[in-house]
């Protein structure tokens, strides 16, 4: 059944989870920034389709062995770590160039011009490659899941709600950055919404690689 007495805490927490400021919330704002709403968008969904990567690895064990295997948790730790720093020094070397943000629409500035798949893929390997959110389904999400449930349905219908959930979130954010257009055209804004991303994401990517196993 896959709707049941446990879901109802699941949709509780698993809402409180995608308010919560992160990784992927600082991907969606410094894309849509870089290329209007369509760009925070299809970060935005990217993000969430790695959830159901997660929640099919959960479901099949394979979590399991990257969490008793010293060296293949190592492996993706480094590899997402890595990734967040390259798009970490992206965002730096943006803000030293000083450009203001092509914000959409505003004193006829007009969206970066990238191509499609680079949102899609930068929202994606995002999410699969951090190690963080394999252990978080890898624990999470067998507590709403009864013996005699079917375990892949139904991690994939959870990821399904958590997918929802975090694009109105992310999307919302999309739409408020946008919104706010005139003010993060500003040269100075831009450089400094770059710089701080850039850190911050840099930073998560030094934790991330620094962090002992769980």
């Amino acid at each position: 059944m896959l709707i049941d007495a446990q879901f109802w805490p699941f949709l509780v927490a698993i809402t409180l989870l995608s308010l919560s400021p992160g990784v992927d919330t600082l991907l969606v704002i410094r894309n849509a920034s870089r290329g209007g709403v369509r760009d925070g968008v299809l970060t935005s969904l990217a993000i969430c389709c790695g959830l159901f990567v997660h929640a099919a690895v959960s479901a099949l064990g394979i979590s399991l062995i990257l969490l008793q295997s010293a060296w293949a948790f190592s492996l993706l730790k480094l590899a997402g770590a890595g990734y967040l720093i390259w798009l970490g020094l992206q965002s730096l070397l943006s803000a030293r160039r000083g450009r203001a943000l092509p914000v959409a629409g505003v004193s006829g500035t007009r969206a970066q011009a990238v191509p499609a798949w680079q949102p899609l893929r930068e929202g994606f390997l995002s999410n699969v490659l951090n190690p963080k959110t394999v252990v978080f389904y890898m624990a999470f999400l067998p507590q709403f899941i009864a013996p005699g449930d079917p375990a892949l349905a139904k991690s994939l219908f959870l990821a399904g709600v958590h997918f929802v959930i975090a694009n109105l979130w992310q999307i919302t954010l999309v739409l408020m950055v946008g919104s706010a257009g005139r003010w993060l055209a500003k040269r100075w804004v831009a450089r400094g919404l770059d710089g701080v991303t850039g850190a911050v994401m840099v930073a998560f990517g030094i934790k991330l690689a620094l962090s002992q196993r769980p």
